[in-house]
C-alpha cells in the first residue's frame, strides 16, 4: 500500500491542478482501497487503445493520462515521420468529457507544433478513420469508450493508413509514453495550428459509405421498412443521412434514443450485442411491421441487426451470423460482376466463426485470419496492396466493406445489411432465410460468448490464473469429444494433444487459447483488451439438410453449448 501512496503523493505537486490534488487528498484520507485501484498500474493500450474509468490517477482516464499519451505520440511522430508539417485529425463521441478531452489532446499536439484538424462536434469513429487518409494526416485520434458503461472514456490512435496502430508503431509510441514524466507534457496550445472541421468531411465520408455499401441498381430500397436506433450515440449524425442518400425512404428512428447522451438513460448498456439494448427498437418494429432493426454502439463502429425469423418474430443476429450473410452477399455480387480472379480476400479473426472461411473458399477467395481487433484486418489491407479487399468482420458485431475506411464501420455496414434485406425481400426471401440457406449449403454453425467480469487488481490476477490453468493443465475432452489441438497464441504454438506434434503460429503474440476437437467444436479464451473481463467463445456445428429442420438443429447445438459451459463450471 505504501508504494501506491508514494505514487499518489506525486500527484500533489504543482504539476497537477488544484482540482486533481483535492481529489487525491480525499482518497488518501478516506478511501485507501480506491486509491490503490487508481495507482496500482498505468493505463495501458489494449486491442482497442486506452480505455478506462474517468478520474484522477495513473489507472484512470484524465487530463494527465491523456496528455502523457498525446505527448508520447507527438514525440514519436516528430522522431519518426520526416515531414515539415505534421498533422493529426481528432474526433470524439457523446461520452461525458469527450469534447473537453479532445480539446486537451488538440492543445498538446499544437503545443508540439503539430497541425490539428478537430471535428467541431461528435462524429462516428469510422469517419475519423476515413478522415486520416482524406486529409492526408500522419495520425488520427478518437476519444471514445465504445459500448462501455457511462463512467468510462478512452483514446484510440490511428496511423497514416487510417488503421489503428499496430507494431512497430504501437510499441514505439508506448515506449515514448512510458518514458515521460507528467511534468514534460506541453499543455499550452498554439491555437493557430488548430482547425475545426465538419460538413465537408461529413459529405465525403457519407458519399463514400453509399458508394461502398450499395451494391446493385436492381434493389428496390423503398420497399424495405427499417427501424434504426443510435442508442444515444454518434450515429445519428451519419446513418439516417446515408440511408436517405442510398434511397431508403421508409426509415423509422427510435425517438427516445435519438439525442446523444453519455448517460445512455434508456438502456442498461449501450451495447448492440445485447437484445435488451435493442428492446425499444424491436418493440417499434413489431408495432409498425418493420422488416429489419439496426442499432449502433455509441461511437458507431459496431452494429446490431434484428430481423424476422421463420415465424415472423424479431430475432437479434449475433455478430458471426451478420458477418456470414453480408460476406456471402458481397461475394455473390463480386462474382456476378466478374470481379473475382484469385486476387481478392476476406478478413476475419481467430475467435470469429469458421463458417466465413468455408463460404469464401466456395468462391475460390482466400480468408486471411488475424488476431482479435479490427486493427489487424486493417493491417491485412495495408500488407497486401496487390490484393482486393472485399470485406471483413469479427464476431463482436463489427464489419468493414472494401477499402474506403480502415476500421469497422457501422455506417457502411448498415447500408450493406439493408441491401441484403431489401434484395431478399423483393425476391421472396428474407435476411434470416438467407442465413438458413447458407447453413444448408455449408453447416449450421452456432456460436456463444460468455464474459466474466473481474474488477481491480485482484480481478486481473484471477483472469491470469484462469488462463494459466487452461494453458498448463489443458482439457483433453469436452462433451465426450477428444480435444485435438490447443492453440496458444502467447507461445505461438499449436499442439496436437493426441499425437504430441507441435507447429508454430505465424501471428503476433497474444494471450489467447483455443481448444478444438476433430469435428470443429471450438472453445477460445482471452482477456478483454479494454475491460476487466475474461471472454470465452464457443462454436459448435452440425449439418442442416433442410431449412425446416433449422429449429431442431439449433436447439441441439444450443444444448451442446450449455453442456460445455456446465462442464467447464462457467455458469
Amino acid at each position: 500500500m505504501k508504494e501506491f501512496l508514494d505514487k499518489a503523493k506525486q500527484w500533489l505537486t504543482s504539476t497537477f491542478d488544484t482540482e486533481t490534488q483535492a481529489e487525491i487528498k480525499d482518497l488518501i484520507k478516506n478511501n485507501p482501497d480506491a486509491l490503490a485501484d487508481r495507482f496500482y498500474k498505468d493505463m495501458e493500450f489494449g486491442t482497442g487503445g486506452m480505455r478506462g474509468v474517468m478520474g484522477a490517477g495513473t489507472n484512470r482516464i484524465n487530463k494527465y493520462t491523456l496528455g502523457r499519451a498525446t505527448q508520447g505520440l507527438s514525440n514519436y511522430l516528430i522522431e519518426n515521420v520526416q515531414k515539415e508539417q505534421l498533422s493529426v485529425v481528432i474526433a470524439f463521441d457523446c461520452r461525458h468529457n469527450s469534447k473537453k478531452f479532445a480539446k486537451i489532446v488538440a492543445d498538446v499536439l499544437s503545443a508540439n507544433k503539430i497541425k490539428v484538424f478537430l471535428f467541431e462536434d461528435l462524429r462516428a469513429t469510422p469517419e475519423l478513420s476515413f478522415a486520416v487518409r482524406h486529409l492526408g494526416c500522419d495520425a488520427g485520434i478518437v476519444l471514445t469508450a465504445s459500448h462501455n458503461p457511462p463512467e468510462y472514456n478512452g483514446y484510440k490512435v490511428y496511423w497514416a493508413d487510417g488503421g489503428q496502430i499496430v507494431p512497430p508503431h504501437d510499441g514505439g509510441i508506448i515506449n515514448n509514453v512510458n518514458s515521460l514524466d507528467f511534468s514534460e507534457i506541453k499543455f499550452t496550445a498554439n491555437e493557430n495550428l488548430i482547425e475545426f472541421i465538419g460538413k465537408d468531411v461529413d459529405d465525403a465520408f457519407i458519399n463514400g459509405a453509399v458508394k461502398n455499401g450499395c451494391l446493385s441498381d436492381e434493389i428496390d430500397r423503398k420497399r424495405l421498412k427499417i427501424v434504426f436506433t443510435s442508442l444515444h450515440g454518434t450515429s445519428i449524425i451519419s446513418v439516417p443521412e446515408a440511408l436517405a442518400k442510398a434511397g431508403y425512404s421508409d426509415v423509422h428512428i427510435v425517438e427516445e434514443q435519438r439525442i446523444p447522451d453519455g448517460d445512455f438513460p434508456t438502456v442498461k448498456s449501450p451495447n448492440p450485442e445485447e437484445p435488451e439494448a435493442l428492446k425499444m427498437a424491436t418493440e417499434l418494429a413489431n408495432k409498425i411491421g418493420a422488416d429489419i432493426v439496426i442499432g449502433t454502439d455509441p461511437d458507431c463502429d459496431r452494429l446490431g441487426v434484428a430481423v424476422r425469423d421463420t415465424d415472423g418474430n424479431m430475432k437479434l443476429m449475433n455478430g458471426n451470423q451478420t458477418m456470414v450473410v453480408m460476406t456471402e452477399f458481397l461475394l455473390k455480387k463480386w462474382k456476378e460482376e466478374g470481379k473475382i480472379n484469385g486476387n481478392q480476400f476476406i478478413g476475419s479473426t481467430i475467435v470469429s466463426t469458421e463458417l466465413v472461411n468455408d463460404i469464401a473458399s466456395s468462391y475460390n477467395v482466400e480468408t486471411k485470419v488475424g488476431l482479435t481487433g479490427f486493427k489487424w484486418i486493417a493491417k491485412m489491407v495495408r500488407d497486401f496492396p496487390e490484393l482486393d479487399f472485399i470485406g471483413g468482420g469479427e464476431e463482436s458485431f463489427g464489419y468493414m466493406v472494401g477499402d474506403f475506411v480502415r476500421d469497422k464501420d457501422a455506417v457502411t455496414a448498415t447500408l450493406l445489411a439493408c441491401e441484403v434485406a431489401a434484395y431478399a425481400k423483393q425476391n421472396g426471401s428474407s435476411f434470416y432465410k438467407e442465413l438458413l440457406s447458407i447453413y444448408t449449403q455449408n453447416s449450421f454453425y452456432k456460436e456463444h460468448l460468455i464474459s466474466i467480469v473481474k474488477k481491480g487488481m485482484n480481478g486481473a490476477a484471477e483472469i491470469q490464473q484462469m488462463l494459466s490453468d487452461m494453458r498448463n493443465s489443458p482439457l483433453t475432452e469436452i462433451d465426450g469429444e477428444k480435444i485435438e489441438t490447443l492453440s496458444d497464441y502467447q507461445a505461438s504454438t499449436r499442439k496436437n494433444l493426441i499425437t504430441g506434434e507441435v507447429s508454430s503460429i505465424d501471428l503476433p503474440k497474444s494471450n489467447v487459447l483455443i481448444y478444438q476437437t476433430a469435428n470443429g467444436t471450438r472453445i477460445a479464451a482471452r482477456p478483454s483488451g479494454t475491460e476487466p473481463k475474461i471472454k470465452f467463445y464457443f462454436s459448435v456445428n452440425s449439418t442442416l439438410d433442410s431449412i425446416t429442420d433449422s429449429k431442431k438443429t439449433e436447439k441441439t447445438l444450443d444444448d451442446k453449448i450449455e453442456r460445455i459451459i456446465k462442464e467447464m463450471k462457467l455458469n
